[in-house]
């Protein structure tokens, strides 16, 4: 755990006499720890999003060619979002361990509450003119997805997984439940110890992550949808 300095030497913002908020000599002195908890907080996140568009898809898919199914499968990917993250990576753990596993699992499952109707509802916005026409040039259904309908559905599920990206940021600082936290290992030690450099430096760098990966997802979107561009 990390714990305040005990050095007197010099003024400092942190020690034994102070604990300001704003602590550049915090993140000067701890930077191998802030660096490995936002190199973890980042991997986790990716690595939960990632899994929860594996997911998605199919259960998305799966919905549109079988209607009386879409209920089911949107109750489900929501009635998960409602579980508490105390209830369910104790659940989890039997199966994967105290390890970063059971967070990318759970995150993964929360995540499925946005990207299954993004995909769905991205689908959907695709115009029946177009299926017909691709139809119409000798197009199968799996041709058909891949080349027509995924690429018009992109914009809105791009929106869906800047969404869950975001999200997904904030609710990885419960893995230090787990130990497995990223930035929330050093919040939760942050509240513990009283040591409030450390907490809001973690906490301005989930926000910093937030926007960065936020970005990131505009800027792929940009380059998958260069028609959008040409048009504005």
């Amino acid at each position: 755990m990390t714990l305040l300095a005990q050095s007197d030497d010099g003024p400092s913002c942190y020690g034994r006499l102070t604990n300001e908020w704003v602590c550049w000599d915090y993140v000067v002195d701890y930077r191998p720890e802030i660096v490995e908890a936002t190199t973890q907080h980042v991997a986790i996140t990716i690595a939960s999003v990632l899994f929860g568009l594996a997911l998605s898809f199919p259960l998305a898919l799966l919905a549109r060619r079988l209607p009386r199914l879409e209920s089911t499968v949107l109750g489900v990917s929501t009635g998960l979002y409602t579980v508490p993250s105390l209830a369910l990576f104790p659940l989890l753990v039997p199966f994967t361990g105290l390890s970063a596993t059971t967070v990318v699992i759970g995150l993964g499952l929360y995540a499925l509450t946005v990207l299954v109707r993004a995909i769905l509802e991205g689908l959907r916005a695709v115009p029946e003119d177009v299926r017909e026409s691709a139809r119409g040039l000798g197009y199968g259904d799996g041709r058909l997805l891949l080349r027509v309908e995924l690429p018009l559905a992109v914009p809105v599920v791009m929106a869906g997984l800047r969404v869950a990206t975001v999200s997904t940021v904030a609710l990885t600082t419960v893995g230090s439940l787990v130990a497995y936290g990223g930035l929330g290992n050093l919040i939760a030690e942050g509240v513990q110890s009283n040591f409030r450099a450390q907490l809001l430096t973690a906490a301005v760098l989930c926000v910093v992550l937030a926007v960065l990966l936020d970005v990131v997802i505009v800027l792929a979107q940009r380059v998958l949808t260069p028609w959008t561009r040409t048009a504005g």
